[in-house]
């Protein structure tokens, strides 16, 4: 019988009873391993890889139910540890039954759960915590990897102690079956991951695993959820210090959505022109030797910079700021960058953004159309670095159709503005010669214009004639001649009085 100190029996529900069992540890952790040690043959060693989990699996039991929560832990370790070494199938069975067995016997300790799990992934996943093992670094094969991965997900779910751990075995999850083709299901083991509500995990953490999460939905083409997972980061988190290289991934896999999905010219310009701050605030912060906001991982951006630099992100945000549909917005965005000093070591677009800001008709095509036309984002889908396949970075020529259509249109809807400011009225034929348009054309764009309400016309078919100004009626005409009256009044009392104060001035 052992002689194994005791805290007390529990006294009105106040403390739990608790043996110390330190000494017997050591002793049956001894004999089990000696157990092994011994064995000289395969089928020696599994026999007794059988007897040393079965002493020590009994004395883990007495260890829990008597709270000697140290030596349950140091069990618990030995056990995985003899299974890893001592089973000599590939497959490592024995360490995942055991793994198993311990994690879901009654009562277990919490403390028990997560030891056994932190003991298990140095085994399988890299110091991240989610990169599989490969090569002679991992102690195992890789299918046995593979299945402890599964295994180590499977017994942190649901577990709130553990919720770390799950989100970043779920990761490795998914990496395994992306390296095996199946980006669908990788992208449906991440999505069971509500990672924005752990509080175990740091906020960059966070934004990288929701970015993953991105990118796979992008993958499978499954924009509906890309953008719903996109919402999760806030923007004010990619302006902390040390986001800079996440804030470039994220607007770069957004920008992928919005030119593959929506097309929408104003969105991706404001992807790109993100990506561009995030880059001057990297080089500015190098020049001055400190950090800014964004500083914190400007080797990463500097890398990234390699792939996109800060004039290519530049020439992206002008081309598709031409491309956006015009509005209050655009226009002061425009006005915002053409004061960019930097924008006067591109010039083709400092020229084009000056034309669309003139109140000038511009003639088509542009002095450096095909030069803005040449930038790779103009006819690629996939604008960022981590969507990259062998099969999926091929000039798109519907998508070059597309923007060089909607430049077309953009022009001459610019045009139709400037006209709009000079004429009252204007004959059609006029018009199309204007805008080198034929007459059907023509009437077809301002149609689209006064429809979206951007612009006001009636046309007069029989006469051949546009209307840019509205028709006033006769209120608006008397309420017009009476500030005017009201007006003039007012000057001419103003006049008579300085003329009388000169008068006095003189007469003295």
């Amino acid at each position: 019988m052992s002689s194994a100190a005791t805290s007390g029996k529990a006294t009105g529900g106040q403390l739990e009873e608790r043996l110390d069992l330190t000494n017997e540890t050591t002793q049956k952790i001894a004999q089990a391993t000696s157990l092994l040690q011994t064995a000289d043959s395969p089928t020696a060693t599994a026999a007794a890889l059988t007897a040393a989990l079965s002493l020590l699996s009994a004395h883990e039991k007495k260890c829990r139910t008597g709270n000697d929560t140290p030596s349950l832990l140091l069990v618990c370790q030995t056990m995985l540890t003899l299974a890893r070494d001592g089973d000599a199938s590939s497959s490592k069975q024995v360490l995942r039954d055991t793994l198993q067995q311990l994690a879901t016997r009654r009562s277990q300790k919490s403390k028990a759960i997560s030891c056994m799990v932190e003991t298990v992934l140095p085994w399988i996943v890299e110091a991240d915590g989610y990169t599989p093992l490969s090569g002679e670094e991992c102690p195992l094969d890789v299918e046995a990897r593979d299945a402890l991965i599964q295994a180590v997900r499977s017994i942190a779910e649901g577990k709130m102690y553990l919720e770390a751990e799950f989100a970043r075995m779920s990761r490795s999850r998914a990496i395994l079956l992306e390296g095996e083709g199946d980006v669908a299901e990788a992208a449906n083991v991440l999505g069971e991951v509500h990672v924005e509500t752990y509080g175990s995990l740091s906020k960059r953490e966070k934004v990288e695993f929701v970015l993953e999460q991105m990118r796979l939905n992008l993958m499978r083409k499954d924009y509906v959820r890309a953008h719903i997972v996109s919402n999760k980061i806030k923007k004010s988190t990619l302006e902390e210090e040390g986001m800079a290289s996440l804030k470039v991934k994220y607007y770069s896999l957004l920008a992928s959505y919005y030119q593959q999905h929506d097309r929408d010219a104003l969105e991706l310009a404001k992807c790109f022109h993100a990506i561009y701050g995030t880059f001057t605030g990297v080089m500015a912060s190098d020049k001055t030797g400190g950090s800014s906001k964004n500083g914190g991982g400007g080797e990463n951006v500097m890398a990234a910079e390699e792939t996109m630099g800060w004039k290519e992100a530049l020439t992206n945000t002008v081309v598709f700021l031409c491309l956006s549909e015009y509005s209050n917005e655009v226009k002061d965005m425009m006005e915002r960058i053409r004061l960019d000093p930097r924008l006067e070591k591109i010039v083709e677009c400092r020229d084009t953004i000056k034309a669309f800001l003139k109140n000038e008709i511009m003639h088509y095509p542009l002095p450096h159309q095909t030069t803005l036309e040449s930038i790779p984002a103009f006819s690629t889908a996939t604008l960022s670095p981590d969507l990259v396949t062998p099969g999926n970075n091929q000039p798109d020529e519907t998508l070059r159709s597309h923007w060089h259509t909607t430049f077309h249109t953009r022009i001459i809807q610019h045009n139709l503005r400037v006209i709009s400011m000079y004429y009252r009225r204007i004959h059609l034929s006029r018009l199309s010669q204007l805008l080198s348009l034929p007459s059907a054309e023509a009437e077809s764009h301002i149609s689209q214009m006064v429809s979206s309400g951007s612009l006001y016309a009636k046309i007069d078919r029989p006469k051949d004639i546009v209307r840019f100004s509205k028709k006033r009626s006769e209120e608006e005409v008397l309420s017009d001649w009476a500030s005017d009256i009201k007006q003039l009044l007012g000057l001419v009392e103003e006049t008579s009085y300085l003329i009388q104060k000169e008068n006095m001035v003189q007469s003295h």
